[in-house]
């Protein structure tokens, strides 16, 4: 049996989870509650949480990645700097943008920039996901 390391499981359920709320349950929620507010409270809980599952997934997959860098000297840092990216794209989420579209400031414009934040950090974690599922190549 394959031991499946613990950055690979943090890193499709980083981009996993990004995957089935903004692609799948908000929209759905949009489609199927009876009023946009009901649906935009809903969503608002569901991005919440899915920033923490973000956060904590992302340092579980930095923690292994920069481990294995010190290891492997002169290696390019692009994981490294695709996962803080992302990590910051989540925060920047919560705490700039959640609070202005919370206390309906210009709606177009934050929740513009919540979406493309949301799918910066999705391309990331896509990213992250791919090169930590490609096999080792041999020495």
């Amino acid at each position: 049996m394959t031991k499946i390391p613990v950055s690979l499981l943090a890193a499709a359920l980083w981009w996993g989870s990004l995957t089935a709320i903004g692609f799948m349950a908000v929209p759905l929620l949009f489609a199927h509650l009876p009023t946009p507010a009901m649906a935009g409270n809903m969503a608002a809980q569901l991005f919440h949480a899915q920033s923490w599952v973000s956060v904590v997934c992302a340092i579980i997959v930095l923690l292994y990645v920069s481990k294995r860098a010190k290891a492997q000297v002169g290696q390019a840092p692009t994981a490294i700097v695709l996962i803080v990216f992302g990590l910051l794209c989540a925060l920047l989420g919560e705490y700039a943008v959640a609070p202005r579209i919370v206390a309906r400031e210009n709606l177009r414009l934050w929740h513009s920039v919540g979406s493309v934040l949301y799918l910066l950090q999705w391309l990331c974690a896509g990213a992250v996901l791919w090169r930590a599922g490609r096999k080792p190549e041999a020495p």
